[in-house]
Parts: structure tokens; sequence; C-alpha cells
């Protein structure tokens, strides 16, 4: 099955698009999370195509999509509300990715009724009601300044994709997934090397508020903090977490859960965060269980 290409908005703020299979089918949105693009879906939007047409986005400041310099959490949410918008999309299944899964659950709250059922993998999330004061610690300074370094330069795909294929963070992809990441999450250059999409400054950009929210720091722009927002989501949302990821991502959905009112939990075995980059098969499944 080949994916339609378009995008939505004007030219200084497009959001590139993505699209499974024929229109007129209830409509699934897919959000990947930081650092990466619409494509890393394939394998699982091409499964859920028979049932849905599916839809997935490259997050703002990613892949094809506009580059505005502004990376707050409602940010995100608002392009999501511009998608669903501009499709005119009723009762969309959401389906995110950390980050992404932010934007789903921030946007539900702005988009009432628009949105069936929310899967949520790892959702990056603070426990307003825990809110500590004080800016990011050191280690997390260093964490979000640790992607400053990243090359941005290489000779060619290939090269990307042997170098990647090779690190401990994509080690459990599928071929599949990591090549639709390095073909689409790179752009040409005319000498015939390609450059990252997100670049090192953007990617470090949109992790400050994440690495604040991870640790309960975030206090917002002048709209304020949103995850209070979240105990007002009106659809079902299944928080799914992996056995092989990190605490964190254990303990930010733990506060989803806490925050969420109609709320069901999943820990997939055997797989890491990028769990539909790893065992997309599994994923399909867990989502169309949660639509039954």
């Amino acid at each position: 099955m080949i994916s339609q290409r378009f995008s939505i908005g004007p030219a200084d703020a497009e959001i590139a698009m993505l699209q499974w299979g024929e229109s007129g089918k209830p409509p699934a949105l897919l959000v990947h999370g930081t650092g990466f693009v619409a494509d890393v879906w394939d394998e699982v939007a091409r499964e859920l195509a028979s049932t849905y047409t599916v839809y997935a986005l490259d997050r703002r400041g990613h892949g094809a999509s506009h580059k505005p310099g502004t990376y707050h959490f409602l940010d995100f949410a608002d392009d999501i509300c511009r998608v669903i918008d501009a499709l005119d999309l009723r009762d969309v299944y959401g389906i995110g990715h950390s980050a992404g899964a932010t934007d789903l659950l921030l946007g539900a709250k702005r988009l009432p009724g628009r949105l069936k059922r929310l899967f949520v993998m790892e959702p990056t999330v603070m426990d307003p009601g825990a809110a500590r004061s004080g800016g990011l610690d050191d280690e997390a300074v260093a964490r979000v300044q640790g992607a400053l370094r990243r090359q941005v330069e290489f000779d060619s795909f290939d090269a990307v994709f042997n170098r990647y294929r090779a690190a401990p963070a994509f080690a459990d992809w599928t071929e599949t997934s990591l090549r639709a990441y390095v073909r689409h999450g790179f752009e040409p250059l005319d000498d015939g090397r390609v450059r990252l999409c997100c670049t090192p400054e953007i990617e470090s950009a949109m992790l400050r508020p994440i690495y604040e929210a991870m640790t309960q720091v975030y206090v917002g722009d002048a709209r304020g903090n949103p995850f209070a927002s979240l105990a007002e989501i009106d659809c079902p949302v299944r928080v799914a977490t992996a056995a092989k990821s990190g605490p964190i991502y254990w303990e930010m959905a733990r506060r989803a859960v806490s925050l969420i009112p109609h709320v069901s939990t999943l820990t997939f075995e055997g797989a890491g965060h990028c769990v539909a980059q790893e065992v997309p098969a599994a994923v399909v499944e867990a989502v169309r269980e949660f639509a039954k």
C-alpha cells in the first residue's frame, strides 16, 4: 500500500501529512515522538488501513513540517487541532507515542467530542498538583544540551542507516521503521550528502519543556500549565507502557493514569520505549483490541 503525502496550512506554517487507505472509513490519527517523522508509523498504519483512514503528521520542527521556534506543549496540541479541523475529522481514534501522545491528550480538551478514543504510549506528563519550584537541575540541563552534539550531516542515507543500526537506541527497531526514519528524517543536499531535518538546535528546544515536565518543574508560557486539563478528557484512554523502557516513563504513565477519568492501562512485554517501531504487530493488535 502506497501512502499519500499532502500538507495543510499556509506556506509559512505547513504541517506535512501522510494518509494510508481510502477516505470514508473511520479516521485514525497517529502522532510520533520527539525527533522522528510520520513515516515511522508505516508498519502500524498499513495494517490499520484495512479498517481506518489512517493519517499521520510530521510534528512541528520535524520532517517537512514548519519549524517556527516555539515548542511548548500547547503549540503541538494546537497543531493537532489544526489537523483535525482542516480535515474535518470526527470520532477520531488518536494513537500517539511519547510527546506525540501528549499532543493528543492536550488536544482532546481543546476539541471536545472530536476524539472517540486515545491509545497513548508512554506520554510525557507532569502532575500539576505536585509541581516543584526551581528550574532544571544540572543533570537535566546536560541532557537537554546533549542534543546539540548530534551529528547533523552524513555522506548518504546509507551512511545514516549504518550508523543508527549500530546505535543502542535503534538496536531493536525493525529495518522497515529505521529505513523510513532515515529516508524522511533527513533531507538530501546539493552535494549529495544528507542533513537532519530536526536539527540539534530544534531538538534541544523541544527537550527543555519535556525535561521540565519529567522533573515536575514545567510552568508553561503565558497560557499557563496545561496538564490539569487531562482531568477533563471525555473519551476513553488507554495508557500503555513498555517493560524494557525506563522508570521515568513508567512514572509519567502513572501520573497520566491518576489524572485521566476514563482510563485503562497496558504493558508491552519485551519492548522498549519506541514500541511501535520495535513490535509493530503487537501495537496493531493492542490498538484493535482497545477499539472493541
